[in-house]
């Protein structure tokens, strides 16, 4: 897999909320045109858009706003099991630092911090635009 593609209306709050997960950005621009229009499937694309990474490379996100045409507003609230892409995990360290810090910053603990067996300390946050992500802290 390359990278996994956000759809965003507040792009500096998600780069904010990735930074703090330990992303790093890789970069940052724009993309419209007739051959955009086309990949995409749409009229009149223009988007700004930021590449971020994990420090070992071995994932990315692709977090894009769509100036034109308008985006459709999904449901922000939408619980974990909506049909769809509904989150994206990471393993930590430091589980309980990282998640005072999102929450210090508005993201949202959906459920509970629990320990998940001899494995991992695991929970589900809220951020940005509805965004869930998974944490997960190895244990031993």
């Amino acid at each position: 897999m390359d990278h996994v593609g956000v759809v965003v209306d507040d792009l500096p709050a998600a780069i904010e909320f990735f930074v703090g997960l330990g992303l790093e950005v890789r970069g940052e621009g724009s993309v419209e045109g007739e051959l955009v229009d086309r990949i995409v499937g749409l009229d009149g694309i223009h988007t700004e858009l930021a590449m971020l990474g994990t420090a070992d490379g071995d994932a990315d996100i692709e977090l894009v706003r769509f100036l034109s045409p308008p985006t459709e507003k999904g449901e922000p609230d939408a619980p974990s099991n909506t049909l769809g892409l509904r989150h994206l995990a990471f393993v930590v360290e430091d589980i309980d630092t990282l998640v005072s810090g999102l929450q210090a910053r508005g993201g949202e603990l959906i459920g509970e911090l629990v320990r998940y067996g001899d494995s991992y300390r695991l929970c589900y946050v809220r951020g940005p635009e509805g965004i869930i992500v998974e944490l997960a802290e190895k244990l031993g």
